[in-house]
């Protein structure tokens, strides 16, 4: 007897030729992008690629130039940062804008207060709380607790969190493992984890490969504004994406997204190994 073929994923987000000037400055030129329900795309390339404009036109920042941006097949504009919630687009920014001086539920709910006649339902609000983090299998020591006394992974916890009060479709998480030590590093990535076992579709930013290695399914990489491939985690290793992030591989060309099943690798361009390398003579070093 055969296994049941697993139930193919549904195309949440679609972007199409995105494209994105700032007076001479071409940020974004014919990008393609896609996320499905419950995958984690990392979006990866080196400073300057064009990821943070990306991830903001998105996140209802910017308002890209050209191209079309698909959600649930149905084109949409985005406008503003209300636009992306209402859609369901929730964005966690590396600086996280939680304030300190209140506790995680005040954190959680914070401009979407439940309230019970004219008071505040602080109860209701708290067993919210705690069922949403235990869903997401987070360790807090209290919800009562200012977030200032939290550490560096419980608070990216905490702004994780707070994103899915709207239940989102997709959520984007910009570098959340930057300036994390070992042991919140795995925090937040089996938070990550869990995000997919929901049905979310996660765009993961980020600088370390291994992350990227260790959660991720697919990784676009953008390279000077552009695609430079589309990789499934599974068949490639963290040199490939080295590889394609510093310009090793071919460019891709711009195409409609295909499903994740007829993603394939890019191809590696080997560097020329056998030019030999000629000794500085006394001459080069003057001046």
């Amino acid at each position: 007897m055969t296994a049941p073929r697993p139930r193919p994923r549904e195309r949440v987000l679609t972007m199409h030729g995105i494209g994105k000037r700032f007076g001479a400055v071409r940020a974004l030129s014919d990008v393609d992008f896609w996320v499905d329900e419950g995958e984690v795309v990392a979006l990866v390339g080196d400073n300057g690629a064009g990821k943070s404009t990306l991830v903001k036109i998105l996140a209802g920042v910017y308002t890209a130039d050209a191209g079309v941006i698909e959600f649930d097949g149905s084109p949409v504009r985005l406008q503003s940062p209300a636009d992306a919630q209402e859609l369901g687009i929730a964005t966690v920014f590396q600086d996280l804008a939680l304030c300190d001086n209140l506790d995680v539920v005040a954190n959680l709910w914070l401009g979407r207060e439940l309230v019970s006649g004219r008071r505040l339902d602080e109860v209701e609000m708290e067993q919210r709380t705690w069922t949403l983090l235990r869903e997401l299998a987070a360790k807090l020591p209290s919800v009562r607790v200012p977030v200032a006394s939290l550490s560096g992974g419980q608070r990216q916890t905490v702004a994780i969190a707070r994103s899915l009060i709207g239940d989102p479709r997709v959520v984007i998480l910009d570098e959340p493992t930057a300036a994390l030590g070992v042991a919140q590093t795995a925090e937040v990535l089996n938070l990550i984890e869990r995000l997919r076992e929901r049905g979310h579709g996660v765009i993961l930013i980020s600088h370390n490969m291994a992350d990227v290695m260790a959660v991720a399914d697919r990784a676009v990489v953008l390279r000077l504004g552009r695609n430079n491939g589309e990789y499934d985690i599974a068949d490639i290793t963290t040199e490939t994406l080295i590889a394609a992030i510093t310009g090793a591989t071919a460019d891709v060309p711009a195409r409609p997204a295909p499903a994740p099943e007829q993603i394939t690798p890019g191809r590696i361009i080997p560097l020329p190994t056998d030019r030999p390398r000629r000794r500085p003579r006394a001459q080069d070093l003057d001046g």
